[in-house]
């Protein structure tokens, strides 16, 4: 991410601007600062700067010690409740060490230490007494982020406990220890703020983020009769259409089905980055289904697309705008749309830091395309991302270039093996037979050969898929 520190510097402490010296440890008001941008409009915390904007710098043996202190104590929630992820950038600037932590504006009110702080200025001030404040605090969040909007009258029985289950034990696979590992299901949806209270009105309840995460598809239904994702492939069929899939589920369903479609209809691009083998499609596409669906506006009817076709990918999805314009990695300033959405998404490994998503979305197009691709932020968010046609390869083509790069040690029934996988990445062992033609136990023995060639590698077990590990030049 580039960041002008000079510019900072420039402007001085303000509304969304804080200072704070650092040399070999976190500065003791630091949990107030975070608290207090988080409850108003985010902003930028330099650590290593003088109050008065001179960079004084962090000593050099305690930088790593800093940093890690600081993931520590602003993921605790006895310091910052809710927790809240912010991985602060390492800047050197005139031979000096600088802490950069961008914290951006939360859909929830956010205390330390039991007190409730609020911007004002260059200040932070404890509101905790203020009813008054801290109902206007509320109200706003509320007001602004639809996603917290209360239904009083759902009530966890109308949420699935196995998608709990499941969201649960992601996020303990992703970090040993997780806080979800030992809450009930009520008490991790209050954690994550998808059960709240409207100070306004005195309602409490589930929220709308909480029925569109883990709602029961009727309720879900019930609640945004006008929710749906189409998805669509034209490849072949331009008129209509070769496949189609009406998405009219959960968000965390949601996004299987759509990568699940992308994986039957895209061709797969592996690459070395740092000497580890990764798959493009899946990192570009990840984020440009992610950013479909958590960055939506859901209380607008427009029906979000996602579309395959010839030479391009192309989504569109009802948006809260702050203006027309086209994103570029290095210039945009990611505004949260559905922070408490995002958060889960995050939690379970489908989401990183607001933002990383355009740019790795910039950095693996060349893979697929020397065309750039197009985000358009405005009321309607349209992404085109393009394929150039030197991509778009028969199944037989490479199945039998596969073939013959490995010495023509395949014979034609494992050639179609890999053509199925190429357009299914998740095919069962019984998919294959039924397709082919043979039994199961034939198959296996075929996929056995291709996986001792290095063909083809098994990723999971019972939710799994399929790589093709030589890929077609």
């Amino acid at each position: 991410m580039s960041i002008n520190i000079q510019k900072i510097l420039e402007q001085g402490e303000g509304l969304t601007i804080e200072f704070k010296t650092a040399a070999s440890e976190i500065p003791k008001s630091i949990a107030e600062t975070v608290c207090a941008f988080l409850n108003r409009y985010g902003g930028t915390i330099l650590l290593g700067v003088s109050d008065s904007g001179e960079i004084v710098g962090i000593n050099d043996k305690y930088v790593t010690k800093i940093k890690k202190e600081l993931a520590n104590a602003l993921n605790n929630p006895q310091l910052i409740n809710p927790p809240v992820y912010i991985i602060p950038d390492e800047i050197a600037v005139d031979g000096k060490t600088l802490l950069h932590l961008n914290v951006h504006e939360s859909s929830q009110v956010h205390s330390t230490r039991g007190k409730i702080f609020d911007r004002n200025q260059d200040g932070d001030y404890n509101i905790t007494s203020n009813t008054n404040l801290i109902a206007n605090l509320f109200i706003r969040k509320q007001s602004t982020f639809t996603e917290n909007k209360i239904y009083p009258y759902a009530t966890i029985s109308e949420l699935r406990s196995d998608l709990i289950q499941r969201t649960r034990q992601m996020a303990v696979n992703r970090q040993p220890g997780h806080p979800w590992e030992n809450l009930n299901d009520y008490q991790l949806l209050k954690s994550v703020q998808l059960h709240q209270k409207d100070y306004s009105t005195g309602k409490e309840g589930l929220t709308l983020a909480a029925i569109l995460l883990f709602g029961k598809d009727e309720v879900l239904q019930s609640v945004l009769p006008f929710h749906k994702t189409d998805a669509i492939c034209r490849i072949d069929d331009t008129d209509r259409y070769d496949d189609r899939d009406d998405i009219r589920t959960n968000l965390l369903e949601s996004y299987d089905r759509l990568m699940n479609f992308t994986q039957k209809h895209l061709p797969d691009r592996f690459v070395l980055n740092e000497d580890i083998r990764v798959n493009v499609r899946n990192l570009i596409f990840r984020e440009v289904i992610t950013n479909t669906l958590i960055h939506r506006e859901y209380t607008n009817p427009f029906p979000a697309k996602f579309i395959i076709g010839k030479d391009k990918i192309y989504t569109e999805n009802a948006n809260r705008s702050g203006g027309a314009k086209q994103l570029q990695p290095d210039t945009f300033s990611p505004i949260p749309k559905n922070p408490v959405i995002a958060r889960v998404f995050k939690e379970i490994g489908r989401a990183d830091e607001l933002g990383s998503g355009l740019r790795n979305i910039f950095k693996y197009y060349p893979y697929y395309s020397s065309r750039k691709p197009e985000l358009i932020e405005d009321d309607i968010f349209r992404c085109s991302i393009y394929i150039d046609s030197t991509y778009q390869k028969s199944d037989h083509q490479i199945g039998s270039q596969i073939g013959g790069q490995i010495g023509g040690q395949l014979i034609d029934t494992q050639k179609r093996i890999i053509e199925l996988i190429s357009k299914n990445t998740r095919i069962s062992r019984k998919e294959i037979a039924s397709n082919i033609g043979i039994n199961e136990s034939a198959v296996q023995k075929h996929l056995n050969k291709l996986k001792r060639l290095k063909v083809i590698e098994r990723i999971g077990r019972t939710r799994g898929y399929w790589q093709i590990l030589i890929h077609a030049s």
